[in-house]
């Protein structure tokens, strides 16, 4: 089969005196027909090169279904609403189905949990989304939000995967559709009262910019009234709601300020204030209960700090003025560093306070009120890596808090943690279920550890890694090693039943922990970051060298993967070390990233300017962003075997980049066939960033991944 070519159309690009041509230029047009005639012509590619590894999938793919409890029950959370009616308000899986049905049954005793998978008596369908997505070959939910007085339920949904949404308002005891469909909005929402709804909608770069007050009595959604307008283009909107539903939280962001404004929904005209003056470098999130605001924030506190402050009985000051200023916050647990508060739930008889440090997610509990940090009593677990969060209930008055822990070897289960006595109430253990062949699952046969690689720079860069407890450490086994490394995002150790099938076969997973993520707080995230971004990739290439020298793999049976900013990391890894890796998967890669932030009417470019650097105004941006795009920095190099995964209706990277970067692989190897490598680029036509939406296209997506992977790093596979 003849290698995909793409045609040349060369474009002259300058910028602070620097001249670059681009002969696939032409690909911005995402409705181009010659665009789509080549990526069909490499989708038809990519399946002739993978052919022989197909077997593999299919065999990994039967272990996922195998090992996966298809039909099950989520743990029913216990939810009180505004006329005191009190229901369990639970999710159901159905094999065969590719979307979950959400349920309710009324509920007496928050104590007595129902998990049985089957139907339960009483039970009321909320939603139905495999009914709703029946035609769709994608389909995602927004939203899913019952009204305060549990009544009505508003949903949204998108067809396409661009991440555009439909919001419908759905009564749940006639079954019947309220009032006009909104259309071409952003995800999320949050009720105001029962009879009125606040959504977000998108501007043309596709950042959510207005929120806007649907009232379901109304016959137009022309006539929605406007709330609220942010007219920075850094700046992105998110709704929220506190938790006894009387408070709406508009909340702007951008990657290094926000403001959060609040809408009262006893108010006969609610109008937003400002919570907090909006000041240049302050971040701050709000919980709210009764009278009382919990707020993390990072004032003289790098790595944040959480404080209170009361909200202000009348709403008589000034109009504009915010309700508070930071000099009103009463400092609860300072900023220290390593330690990164994330998030804060507060109820009638505890504050629980989820956190990060020494990479791990950790939840610490307080009783109400709490004045300082020894107020708080960390959980503990048994193991040394894990991954504990705290599953915010509805309900303020509740006597228990509900957590979820998960280790690399340990699946998910999921507790009730009695706040008065601190015990500990297991619901439900992920299950894994018995393979046919492989027999049972048993942690015991798995291990765990987390070591240290050495930056250039002389930093300790943390790697988890997951291997079965027989595996030799003498650089015969494979290994994938995953990265991201960007928004502070941080990668949990935890459990996945996919990746049984990879260790089943003698390979060790590891997640390089590379600054630019936020698994040591934030000034691990801002060490990784502007002019400091190389070191994310420096990072990843001494993890992956660690991993090499402590006999986990040698580099032809090393493998690596990322995606989105992750596939950044791979592309520019590849570009660094490309002798260091047997093969590697890039998934919705950013490889284009000059190209897409000198142009600020794309989607999220001017937002993602205070995170990359603005290369259309900062000469000196220019140049270092130029340095590491792998578009633009192809080395005369043999690359090892390349998998690239693309989504046509990607709005977060367009597809754009990866085809660039993939066409222009090809035509260097065009050019000197010395240095041909394999190269397959797989685009799913009808989906978006987060790849296929059924569950079951997904694990094929993820069976393919890996037995393309394991085909590649396989000594057999190696010349």
């Amino acid at each position: 089969m003849l290698t995909p070519s793409a045609p040349r159309t060369p474009r002259r690009r300058i910028r602070h005196g620097d001249e670059f041509i681009d002969p696939y230029a032409w690909m911005k047009d995402t409705d181009s027909p010659e665009l789509l005639a080549y990526l069909e012509a490499e989708n038809a590619y990519c399946a002739a090169l993978s052919a022989d590894s197909q077997p593999l999938a299919d065999e990994i793919y039967a272990e996922i279904t195998a090992r996966t409890q298809q039909t099950d029950l989520s743990v029913p959370n216990y939810v009180t609403h505004s006329d005191g009616r009190t229901f369990w308000y639970y999710a159901r899986t159905t094999e065969g189905l590719d979307y979950p049905s959400y349920f309710r049954v009324p509920a007496t005793d928050r104590a007595d949990v129902p998990l049985s998978a089957e139907a339960l008596s009483g039970e009321e369908l909320v939603f139905d989304a495999e009914a709703t997505a029946a035609g769709t070959e994608f389909f995602s939910l927004g939203l899913l939000d019952v009204s305060p007085d549990g009544n009505r339920v508003a949903y949204s949904v998108d067809t396409s995967g661009a991440e555009h949404y439909d919001l419908h308002f759905l009564d749940l005891a006639s079954r019947q559709q309220l009032g006009p469909v909104v259309t071409d909005v952003a995800a999320g929402g949050a009720w105001l009262g029962n009879s009125a709804f606040c959504y977000l909608r998108l501007d043309e770069s596709w950042r959510p910019d207005r929120v806007y007050l649907h009232r379901l009595d109304q016959a137009q959604t022309r006539d929605d009234p406007l709330i609220l307008a942010e007219d920075d283009e850094r700046f992105w909107l998110q709704l929220g709601q506190s938790r006894d539903q009387r408070w709406v939280v508009i909340q702007a962001g951008s990657k290094t300020t926000s403001e959060c404004w609040l809408l009262d929904s006893t108010a006969a005209d609610p109008r937003p204030r400002s919570f907090c003056a909006r000041r240049e470098g302050l971040e701050y999130d709000l919980e709210i209960l009764g009278s009382t605001a919990y707020i993390i924030h990072n004032e003289d506190a790098v790595d944040f700090a959480l404080s209170k402050a009361a909200i202000p009985a009348t709403w008589d000051q000034p109009a504009g003025s915010p309700l508070t200023s930071t000099a009103d916050w009463q400092l609860v647990i300072p900023g220290r560093q390593g330690f990164r508060p994330l998030d804060v739930s507060a109820y009638d008889n505890a504050v629980v306070l989820s956190y990060r440090s020494d990479a791990l997610a950790r939840v610490a509990v307080a009783g109400p009120d709490p004045a300082s940090a020894e107020s708080f009593q960390e959980i503990e677990m048994a193991e040394s890596i894990f991954t504990l969060e705290a599953d915010g209930g509805e309900d303020p008055d509740t006597d228990r808090i509900r957590l979820c822990y998960q280790s690399m070897v340990t699946p998910e289960q999921l507790f009730d943690y009695v706040l008065e006595t601190g015990e500990r109430l297991l619901l439900k253990r992920r299950p894994v279920l018995d393979h046919p062949v492989k027999g049972s699952y048993r942690p015991e046969d798995y291990t765990q550890t987390q070591e240290w690689a050495t930056a250039p720079d002389g930093t300790l860069v943390p790697i988890s890694i997951v291997r079965r407890a027989d595996l030799p450490l003498d650089g015969s086994a494979g290994c994938l090693l995953y990265g991201y490394g960007a928004y502070e995002i941080s990668v949990a150790p935890s459990f996945s039943i996919a990746r049984l099938s990879l260790l089943d076969r003698g390979y060790s997973q590891a997640i390089a922990h590379v600054r630019g993520g936020g698994e040591l707080g934030r000034s691990w995230y801002d060490a990784g970051k502007l002019r400091r971004k190389t070191n994310t990739f420096t990072d990843f290439v001494a993890c992956a060298r660690h991993l090499i020298q402590a006999g986990y793999a040698s580099p032809s049976r090393l493998g690596i993967e990322g995606g989105s900013a992750g596939g950044l990391l791979i592309g520019a890894a590849l570009n660094l070390a490309p002798e260091t890796f047997g093969a590697a998967h890039a998934a919705v890669p950013f490889v284009d990233p000059l190209n897409t932030l000198l142009d600020p009417q794309l989607p999220l470019t001017v937002t993602e300017w205070e995170e990359w650097g603005d290369p259309l105004h900062d000469a000196e941006d220019y140049q270092l962003i130029k340095s590491y795009a792998p578009y633009e920095q192809l080395r005369a190099v043999r690359y090892p075997p390349l998998l690239v995964t693309a989504s046509l209706q990607d709005t977060r990277v367009e597809v754009t980049e990866p085809a660039k970067w993939v066409a222009a692989l090809r035509q260097r190897i065009a050019l000197d066939p010395g240095l041909a490598s394999l190269i397959c680029f797989k685009i799913e036509l009808n989906a978006g960033h987060a790849g296929a939406s059924g569950r079951y296209a997904s694990w094929r997506d993820d069976a393919f991944e890996l037995a393309w992977l394991i085909s590649h790093t396989q000594p057999s596979a190696q010349t």
